[in-house]
């Protein structure tokens, strides 16, 4: 796990070695262990590292092949990298690391743009090709890595994040009318390859992309998910047997695949437990696992150690309880947003923040349980959009869109005001190929598209503010390929009355405390911003009320008034704050651009 970036100019003209050394300093909390630059004519490539396999020197990036003409800069793990090295070495290769960075190089030499479609794992690299002087970009099947760009002119730059590419300088930071209908219309989620900003767009998941000198890109599409059902029939119990055995395989290879500790992120709830008990079956012990919590309120509780708890004592694990007073949280938000690559309107982020904060202090790589829900159906809308009536963009809309259209046009200024684009890519996406009925439509698109921008990129940023390695085995893309096929009921839990993640509770039954197995579905505690009341609504009305907030013109007042006159009468469908949501990107705005 790591930091990059990168700048590709299409002129005679030298890179600038010192917006790369700007870029690579915003990077440093990615990659704490060792900074490395490269420039070869028109290209200059920058790494921060983050050793986690082969801990040496030989691993260390800009990795250089010069009898090949290669320069690869990686941020990510490579799960089969075992496998295919030993593949390149049969095939003649020859290798001075240890680890996985090298071979992708090799990979690369092998096979070409095909390289991406051999490697099972996370990953967003570029590859720079010194003989036909191209750059490749690459990005994983569910971008739980990033790969931001900005195209301008003469040049293109790219980066693990928004900021960095900010900090490099000369970006148009102008606010993108469309990305903002899909910001506010999908709680945050503006799907590849816009961003909130004109001059920033980011490779889609599953695509490579090559850019020669004269500044030509060819994007490419590597994978696509396949949601219909085999040709051969299974039954409940085979479907089950076979994920069984494909979670037990993911979680003990995102356990072994480092040379380092490997932790588990316990929240107590079915999917993280799940992990433990998956890796403890087959023979793990004395697992490092990691539970936060927060100060009860009276609404509510602020943990959820009495199902944790259990968990790690079933199993024996090296348990760690992390309390944060509450009184800590709102004044280490902006630090949150600070490391932000774009706007996130989940408030769980700060509590990853704050998590992960202390988490580092323990280990650098941790398994955490996002994913599951989107992948098995676990969140509340699912059956009440497989239960509506109309078109599936009709049936998607009324359960999950944060606003309706006509809402948007009322709360933002004539400028940013257009047709309904949010609706309209939503029906495209919906409707592709390869998908059986409808909540399989909606599986896959929450899967390859709205997880990218909510959880995962939520999960990666906070984490890595801290140099801390996410991996989210529940995103492996052989165990999605193979529950995006099993039947929804499996999922939904439509029969005999299990509930959702309905595979995933047969295969937990007996394995878990049935009191984790059986509990509602359950969100991050975190009663500080849950409530908006106190010092909480005064910290967003100042927001909101700043002079650069007014001057910027983005809202209509009498759409802001309108929500700070009653804010807890104003929430989305899926029980987000309206308000909140305005004040983040504001603050966004002010922390990164206004700044830049």
């Amino acid at each position: 796990m790591c930091g990059i970036c990168g700048e590709l100019r299409f002129d005679d003209r030298a890179p600038d070695l010192d917006a790369l050394a700007r870029m690579m300093a915003k990077l440093a909390p990615r990659g704490p262990d060792h900074a490395g630059s490269f420039s070869d004519g028109p290209v200059a490539l920058g790494h921060r590292r983050l050793a986690i396999i082969d801990l040496s020197y030989h691993a260390n990036q800009p990795m250089i092949d010069a009898g090949l003409g290669l320069a690869l800069v990686f941020n990510g793990t490579i799960y089969n990298y075992p496998a295919l090295r030993d593949e390149l070495i049969a095939l003649g290769h020859r290798f001075v690391s240890q680890g996985d960075t090298e071979v992708i190089l090799k990979a690369y030499a092998q096979w070409g743009m095909d390289c991406v479609r051999r490697l099972t794992g996370m990953f967003a690299f570029a590859i720079w090709d010194m003989r036909d002087q191209s750059l490749f970009l690459a990005r994983d099947r569910f971008g739980i890595k990033p790969l931001y760009f900005s195209h301008q002119g003469k040049r293109l730059r790219f980066a693990s994040d928004v900021p960095t590419l900010l900090a490099g300088g000369d970006v148009d930071a102008a606010i993108d009318a469309i990305a903002l209908h899909h910001l506010f219309t999908l709680h945050a989620v503006v799907p590849a390859p816009r961003t909130v900003l004109n001059g920033v767009r980011k490779l889609p998941p599953a695509h490579s992309m090559r850019i020669d000198r004269q500044g030509r890109e060819t994007l490419n599409r590597y994978w696509a998910l396949d949601a219909t059902r085999p040709a051969e029939s299974r039954s409940d119990a085979e479907w089950t047997e076979a994920m069984h055995g494909q979670l037990r395989r993911v979680v003990e290879r995102h356990k072994t695949i480092a040379d380092v500790p490997v932790g588990v992120l316990l929240s107590g709830g079915l999917d993280s437990s799940l992990i433990v008990g998956l890796l403890a079956e087959a023979g793990q012990e004395k697992l490092l696992t990691f539970s936060i919590g927060f100060e009860d309120q009276p609404e509510e509780r602020g943990s959820e150690f009495e199902f944790s708890d259990p968990v790690a004592e079933r199993f024996a694990t090296d348990h760690h309880k992390l309390m944060i007073r509450n009184s800590e949280v709102l004044p280490r938000l902006p630090e949150a947003v600070a490391h932000m690559a774009e706007p996130m309107f989940g408030q769980d982020a700060v509590a990853f923040y704050l998590l992960a904060e202390q988490v580092s202090r323990h280990v650098k790589v941790v398994q955490s349980g996002q994913g599951a829900d989107e992948v098995f159906a676990g969140y509340f809308w699912y059956p009440r959009m497989q239960a509506a009536q109309g078109t599936p963009l009709e049936r998607f809309r009324a359960h999950y869109f944060d606003r309706d259209h006509d809402e948007f046009l009322d709360m933002v200024t004539a400028g940013y005001r257009g047709a309904d684009h949010t609706g309209r890519l939503i029906a495209e996406r919906l409707a592709e190929p390869q998908a059986d009925g409808f909540i399989d439509q909606v599986l896959r698109l929450d899967a390859t598209t709205l997880i990218v921008d909510d959880p995962v990129k939520r999960v990666d940023n906070m984490t890595m503010a801290f140099g801390l390695e996410a991996r989210v085995p529940f995103l492996d893309h052989e165990l999605v390929e193979l529950a995006a096929r099993m039947p929804p009921h499996l999922k939904l839990g439509d029969r005999n009355g299990e509930g959702a993640k309905a595979v995933l509770k047969r295969i937990s039954r007996g394995l878990l405390p049935d009191a984790v197995i059986d509990r509602p579905k359950g969100y991050f505690p975190m009663p500080a911003l849950k409530y908006v009341r106190g010092e909480f609504l005064d910290f967003m009305h100042d927001i909101l009320d700043s002079r650069a907030c007014r001057e910027r013109g983005l809202y209509e007042r009498r759409y802001v008034d309108r929500l700070l006159a009653k804010p807890d009468a104003h929430h989305t469908r899926i029980l987000g704050s309206k308000l909140w949501h305005l004040a983040l990107l504001e603050l966004w705005l002010q922390t990164h651009v206004d700044a830049a």
